[in-house]
């Protein structure tokens, strides 16, 4: 366990990160995902820098009862913009980044194949730096994060830069890794932390507002939604059912509801609809996203 105690960090008179507590689950069978959510300037980059030892806390303590040492001896990390030497092969550059982790040159050459293997790079290994696309260097980024197999990967908005086709191959990597490794990733795109978290975090002004796992924080937030589209205009009688709690109107003859949780809210609605002459063309039902549970909770 890596334990986060009050960890706070003043820059002059603005406070970055105010009293961050949280335990990370590093043990060797129980890996998870943790995502860090936050709008700009909510102090996640900060809180990650300190985590890595790159910056030092104004106040508080990061502690392990099992990491002896220097704890970036245990930590693989990628900054959220990283820089390589464009001359460099990928194969060059992770035995440069091998040796600074102190890593045996007897085992470089092997441990380079697996993580080139690993992050889909194996067949580029001796081409230029320079050469790569944005996903490839991101790749290349996770490897040399993981080159002296961490027990804690660091990942500042992983994908927030690149295009769909890297985000994809990015995701998919974290996934593949999450099994090997804890990983603790800050991000601004909510579906990639719906898709592959098991733990959420969310800061804002330097404080941590929620936490739990993703499941526990969709029973918490999660409502029944209905979206409606109709032939003609849907007046506003729909704001003043009782059973509803939230109406977002898309246009003149299409909103999205939010019910209370009970099929008779469903039932009932159809009624009303049909009782106040509304032409349905569309009725859709589902449940509100993590990003609009993000957006109730930072507001």
């Amino acid at each position: 366990m890596l334990k986060l105690h009050d960890l706070s960090k003043v820059f002059g008179s603005q406070t970055a990160v105010k009293n961050f507590n949280y335990n990370i689950n590093l043990d060797a069978h129980e890996k998870s995902c943790i995502a860090l959510l936050g709008p700009n300037g909510a102090g996640k980059t900060t809180t990650l820098k300190m985590l890595t030892g790159l910056i030092k806390p104004t106040s508080g303590t990061i502690v392990s009862d099992q990491m002896n040492g220097d704890l970036r001896n245990y930590i693989g990390y990628l900054p959220q913009y990283p820089s390589y030497y464009d001359w460099m092969s990928a194969n060059e550059f992770l035995f440069y980044v091998g040796e600074l982790s102190g890593l045996n040159k007897n085992i470089l050459k092997t441990r380079i194949s697996e993580v080139l293997h690993s992050v889909g790079l194996k067949d580029v290994g001796r081409k230029r730096i320079g050469n790569y696309s944005g996903g490839m260097k991101q790749r290349l980024g996770i490897a040399q994060a993981i080159i002296h197999k961490p027990k804690l990967l660091i990942l500042d908005e992983p994908v927030s830069a690149l295009d769909p086709i890297g985000r994809r191959e990015v995701m998919d990597l974290l996934n593949k890794l999450k099994k090997e490794t804890t990983i603790i990733y800050s991000t601004h795109v909510l579906h990639d932390a719906e898709e592959i978290s098991d733990e959420i975090l969310i800061m804002n002004k330097g404080e941590i507002i929620e936490t739990g796992s993703l499941k526990s924080l969709k029973l918490k937030y999660q409502k029944p939604i209905i979206y409606i589209q109709s032939d003609n205009k849907i007046g506003n009688w729909i704001n003043e059912l009782s059973y509803i709690k939230e109406v977002k109107r898309e246009s003149d003859n299409s909103v999205t509801i939010t019910i209370e949780d009970e099929p008779e809210s469903r039932t009932r609605l159809l009624e009303d609809l049909i009782r106040n002459n509304i032409e349905i063309s569309k009725f859709v039902v589902g449940e509100s996203t993590l990003e609009e549970m993000f957006f109730k909770v930072v507001q």
